[in-house]
């Protein structure tokens, strides 16, 4: 898992072209006048989903994780509380849906961190999150996700 200020973005270029390029879409893009939905970035292997939401209480949320693509998270308006634990930490909660490349996890435990505006995380395929938590009350958030396959 990696944290940081999208000014930074291209510290992690060097991770490989298509986290290069979900950065770059992230940096370079007036995200505040996209619309939501589905923007493809190159195809199916570098792709982005553009939400709002209502932040919610840490009782509404749970461990997911994900197998074939990276998730690059950045929060373009608003604040979050988002949670991290290693997958192997964490039990399965069901089973794995390969269609949505989806596995909701259960388990105590993690680390809890802030993304405020301006703030991306890169989670790997064996990162557990819970995303989307409310500090105290609900908050809207615009968020960008962008799907990075696995090279």
């Amino acid at each position: 898992m990696i944290i940081d200020k999208i000014d930074n973005a291209s510290l992690y270029y060097g991770l490989g072209k298509r986290i290069a390029s979900a950065l770059r879409f992230l940096s370079e893009n007036d995200l505040a006048k996209m619309d939501p939905g589905k923007y493809e970035i190159d195809g199916s292997t570098v792709f982005a989903s553009i939400m709002y939401y209502e932040s919610k209480p840490a009782a509404q949320g749970f461990w997911e994780v994900h197998r074939k693509y990276i998730d690059v998270q950045y929060v373009a308006e608003g604040i979050e509380r988002i949670g991290y634990a290693h997958m192997n930490d964490l039990t399965a909660d069901g089973s794995y849906d390969a269609e949505k490349d989806f596995q909701k996890l259960k388990g105590d435990g993690g680390n809890f961190f802030v993304m405020r505006t301006g703030t991306f995380v890169i989670l790997w395929p064996h990162d557990a999150h819970m995303p989307g938590l409310t500090l105290t009350t609900p908050l809207s958030v615009k968020k960008i996700v962008v799907k990075v396959l696995v090279q």
